[in-house]
Parts: C-alpha cells; sequence; structure tokens
C-alpha cells in the first residue's frame, strides 16, 4: 500500500520525485483521491505552513514544499475531477496596480491550493477594474490583495471601493511588508495576514463566515 505519511513527508522535504511517485502509486493502487490530497498533500503543507509560521522554515524551504506539492497535484487534479471532489473554497488574487513586486503573493496563491482552495492568480500591478471584472466573470466570494510599496497601499481602499461599488459580495483579505491590521480596518477589508500560512487560516475562517 502507498504510504500517506511517506507522501506528506516527501512534501515536507520538497522531494518532487518521491512525493509523484507515491502519488502514482496511490492512485495505481485505486486510492480515494480525496484520501491522498487530505492525508498527504494538505498534512505535508500543513505542517510546512505550520513552521513557517514559528520561523522554523523560511521562504525557500516553503517553496520546494509547494513545488512537491504541485507535481504531485498535476497528477492527481483529474483524479479529484473524476471523484467529484469539490475544493474547500475558490480565491482570486493580485498585487495591486502600480506594485510589481509577486514573491509574497506566489507564497499565498501556492499555501491556498496545498489547503485544498482553487486559486485564480491575477499577476502583479492588477487595477480595480480588473479585480472587479474577474470577481464578476468567476463568482468567487474571496478576494486576496498584495501590495509591498507603501506608495500602492492606496490602491487596495480604490480596489476594495470599486468592489464594494459594483455590487459584488465578497470578502476581502490583503497583505504585504507595509500592510497592518489597523489599515485593514480603516479600508474596510474583512481580513489582515502578516504571512502566507496565516492568510489560509483567514481564508478558511471567511470562507465559512
Amino acid at each position: 500500500m502507498a504510504d500517506l505519511n511517506a507522501l506528506s513527508e516527501a512534501i515536507i522535504k520538497g522531494n518532487q520525485n518521491l512525493a509523484l511517485e507515491i502519488t502514482k502509486a496511490a492512485i495505481d493502487e485505486g486510492m480515494a483521491a480525496k484520501e491522498i490530497l487530505n492525508q498527504g498533500l494538505i498534512a505535508g503543507m500543513d505542517v510546512i505552513g505550520g513552521r513557517f509560521k514559528r520561523n522554523e522554515v523560511y521562504i525557500p524551504e516553503v517553496l520546494i514544499a509547494a513545488r512537491a506539492m504541485k507535481t504531485a497535484m498535476e497528477i492527481l487534479e483529474p483524479e479529484l475531477a473524476k471523484a467529484g471532489v469539490e475544493p474547500i473554497g475558490k480565491f482570486i488574487i493580485g498585487t495591486v496596480q502600480g506594485d510589481l513586486h509577486d514573491i509574497g503573493k506566489n507564497l499565498v496563491a501556492m499555501m491556498m491550493k496545498g489547503a485544498g482552495f482553487e486559486v485564480v492568480d491575477l499577476g502583479v500591478d492588477i487595477s480595480p477594474e480588473k479585480f472587479v471584472e474577474q470577481a464578476k466573470a468567476t463568482g468567487i466570494g474571496l478576494i486576496g490583495m498584495s501590495a509591498l510599496l507603501t506608495t500602492t497601499m492606496p490602491a487596495m481602499e480604490k480596489t476594495i471601493q470599486a468592489i464594494k461599488d459594483a455590487g459584488i459580495d465578497a470578502k476581502i483579505m490583503i497583505g504585504g511588508a507595509p500592510v497592518t491590521q489597523g489599515y485593514a480596518d480603516k479600508i474596510g477589508a474583512d481580513g489582515y495576514a502578516a504571512d502566507a500560512a496565516t492568510a489560509v487560516d483567514i481564508a478558511k475562517k471567511l470562507s465559512v463566515a
């Protein structure tokens, strides 16, 4: 039998080849896709998320783990679709207008995928109009915005206003180095996360709210 603890360990260590090998073996043995996802891939990313929060690992380790998870997910996704397994939520993310930084955003996107969310990554320098357009087109009710520059933080407020003006009923999370809980409260965001692992926790809470 394929060992899902070993799969989880392969994700934690960022061992792409082993993660792929165990995932393939588990699928071939007829193991339920949801079980492989939850007990193997998500379990591994949960450990990495916890360690990242406690400063026991850093961005490079998280990226390596996320890459191993992504490799395994590529062969698991068709099985999940066949089994009718729904993501735990859907999430749009982008770096706001005027800001080209994407490491933090990419990290959040990877951690969200690792937690079982379906993620639409809009990229960087995203205008309020583009956020509105995507939210309308996809019907996704959870939106994440990132900014690394203090000069681009006002774009978050403009985007939140544009989403509200468009009548979109979405929960909005913000984050990035200069962003604070106080700023999130001031501009009417529903959530603030200081790091990628916390972003996943906040997203789970907002998804069920």
